[in-house]
């Protein structure tokens, strides 16, 4: 039996680490060839030495902040494996929570600038790289969201608000390249990855993954209605190869598919996130 993506040819910018890495494996293991994009040299030929089938996955350090790094990764794609099938605009940073309240305005506009510049104008940018080899191929490109993308204190509100343009991103590509290219999106709940925080902050070295390191034995669950479901990103790929595959996501477009164990039909946990002040 073959896979969904049998000889297929993606393109996953911050692919070297947490859901991008796991995707990118996945997506190997459904018969595809991949190029992962990311800013740590090592680590981007770690995850292709780890690689399914290390041959069918291609590394190019880059910076999703670059236009013209951006364009070299899709010249390398297509050099490499001979045509672009899918790109997943996938790098981002979070902002640790960090409320307004927490900010002064020096490192608010600090912090601003830097998720916006990766977590938005880096989607647009690869988005822009793209777009013509996916016309080809009558393509799609997949945007990681977050339950952010719908949900206030995902993050903070420089991360919610960067999430919540992604979402606006995400569907105004899909009228704008309809009918050559679908545009979709994965809306991801908290994953134990290697997620970090940002440079501006002084947080570049912290990571997600420490977060969930703390959790020991009698933390409560999470407020979700599957709060026993996995964190592991590799179980979060499924929505993903869904939204890649022609023959089994044609028709959709413009499209978030809500990976998140339910946020959305939670109820109230707290009346306010302001009662300290």
């Amino acid at each position: 039996m073959t896979g969904w993506l049998d000889g297929h040819v993606a393109l996953i910018t911050g692919g070297g680490s947490g859901i991008g890495r796991a995707v990118a494996d996945r997506y190997v293991t459904e018969g595809a060839s991949v190029t992962i994009l990311g800013l740590d040299q090592a680590q981007l030929k770690e995850a292709v030495e780890s690689s399914p089938d290390p041959a069918r996955m291609h590394a190019v350090q880059a910076d999703v902040r670059d236009s013209g790094q951006l364009h070299r990764a899709v010249s390398e794609t297509v050099e490499r494996f001979g045509k672009l099938d899918t790109l997943v605009a996938n790098a981002g940073v979070w902002d640790f929570q960090r409320q307004l309240t927490r900010l002064n305005a020096d490192e608010l506009g600090a912090l601003f600038d830097e998720l916006f510049a990766v977590n938005v104008k880096g989607y647009l940018l690869a988005a822009e790289a793209a777009w013509r080899e996916l016309v080809e191929t009558r393509g799609s490109i997949i945007m990681t969201l977050s339950n952010a993308s719908f949900h206030v204190n995902g993050g903070g509100p420089v991360y919610t608000a960067s999430k919540h343009a992604c979402l606006g991103l995400m569907r105004e590509l899909a009228y704008e390249l309809a009918p050559k290219v679908r545009v979709n999106g994965v809306a991801c709940g908290g994953m134990n990855t290697d997620l970090r925080g940002p440079a501006s902050l002084g947080m570049g070295d912290r990571s997600i993954a420490g977060s969930f390191a703390k959790r020991g034995p009698g933390t409560p669950p999470p407020p979700l209605p599957l709060h026993d479901s996995s964190t592991d990103p590799r179980d979060f790929t499924g929505a993903y190869v869904l939204l890649a595959s022609r023959e089994q996501s044609g028709p959709i477009t413009g499209q978030a598919v809500c990976v998140d164990g339910g946020v959305g039909v939670r109820g109230f946990t707290t009346a306010a996130g302001g009662d300290h002040l």
